[in-house]
């Protein structure tokens, strides 16, 4: 996977624009989402202030499926990567009920 260092976060007006433009480009559910995930991450991933790939196309051709929602978590979570040493899937939430039971 290529370096990316940086997440930006888009509008929500633009993530409707582009679910609109992947939901008419494919009658497949699976297909669709594919191709608005890669179209956000084009148009979020940056490496040294420049965009870290061309399109969505070039995202889907890239990246697997666990890249991209490992990315895709990454910018939900306000774009930060994690800590040295911190696992990014940790649920503290959880890990608190299971460590009273």
């Amino acid at each position: 996977m290529r370096a990316i260092e940086e997440l930006r976060p888009l509008t929500a007006g633009r993530l409707l624009t582009l679910w609109r433009e992947a939901r008419e480009a494919g009658e497949d559910a699976l297909e669709r989402t594919l191709r608005c995930n890669g179209a956000v991450l084009a148009e979020t991933c940056f490496f040294q202030g420049a965009p870290v790939f061309e399109n969505g196309e070039q995202v889907l051709e890239e990246l697997t499926g666990m890249e991209m929602e490992g990315l895709l978590r990454r910018l939900a979570a306000g774009g930060q990567p994690p800590a040295a040493g911190e696992n990014p899937a940790f649920d503290e939430a959880r890990f608190d009920t299971l460590r009273k039971e």
